[in-house]
């Protein structure tokens, strides 16, 4: 079965740092774009950063400085470097792919992580 799972999530203090891990599972050939996403409890998910495949990225504001996007095409795996973390930054964080090529000339135009949990306590 052909799954985005994401892992490195947990409690952490204001200040300290998470890697979050996003590696494509099942006979997955390729990878496209990455994003990450997030969503608080009682809000709306939100875009926190992506990355092409050739290595283009883009922050959300609130992120910028202190996130870092990141991928390995060989390892069909994203990462996102989180530095800093502040209380806001809770939530649950998701991770999708575009155009993922799987073995048997399969396709899945989108495909999204079942989440990962972030905590930062004050």
């Amino acid at each position: 079965q052909v799954q985005l799972v994401e892992s490195g999530g947990g409690l952490v203090q204001a200040g300290g740092s998470l890697r979050l891990s996003c590696a494509a599972t099942g006979n997955v050939l390729r990878i496209g774009d990455i994003g990450w996403y997030r969503q608080a409890p009682g809000k709306q998910r939100e875009l926190v950063a992506t990355i092409t495949r050739g290595g283009d990225t883009n922050y959300t504001d609130s992120v910028k400085g202190r996130f870092t996007i990141s991928r390995d095409n060989a390892k069909k795996t994203g990462y996102l470097q989180m530095n800093n973390l502040n209380p806001e930054d809770t939530a649950t964080y998701y991770c999708n792919s575009k155009n993922l090529w799987i073995a048997g000339g399969g396709y899945e135009h989108l495909l999204w992580g079942q989440g990962t949990q972030v905590t930062v306590s004050p």
